[in-house]
């Protein structure tokens, strides 16, 4: 098992324009997180600050916003947090749940999974 990354699809709000990154699918992120240049570079809008908690425990305010993220071709509308430039792209949790995906760290891939309604 490791790290992996895959990937992903940043696009612009409308779903015309596309660049690739490599991000660490994170189970552990609730939100994914993609280098503030790059979301501005693509036209998407800042909506509000969020709370979030890092690792070590500080809480930090982010900018938030929604745009479309593309995965082996399937497109969807995805709430994306403003990170720092220099910042790795993270894939979390809300995005998997959005593409009805699930981590497989050993054979470091994505899977699909069934929705829940429970």
């Amino acid at each position: 098992m490791g790290i992996f990354r895959i990937p992903v699809e940043i696009g612009d709000p409308l779903g015309q324009r596309y660049e690739t990154v490599e991000a660490l699918p994170d189970t552990g992120a609730s939100h994914t997180v993609i280098p503030a240049y790059l979301l501005r570079s693509l036209g998407v809008a800042v909506q509000e600050k969020w709370p979030f908690e890092l690792a070590d425990e500080r809480v930090v305010e982010l900018d938030v916003g929604y745009t479309m993220v593309r995965i082996d071709g399937r497109a969807r509308p995805v709430l994306v947090v403003f990170g720092e430039d220099a910042a790795d792209p993270l894939l979390g949790a809300t995005t998997l749940e959005t593409f009805n995906l699930a981590v497989d760290p050993i054979h470091q891939r994505l899977v699909p999974v069934t929705a829940l309604l429970k």
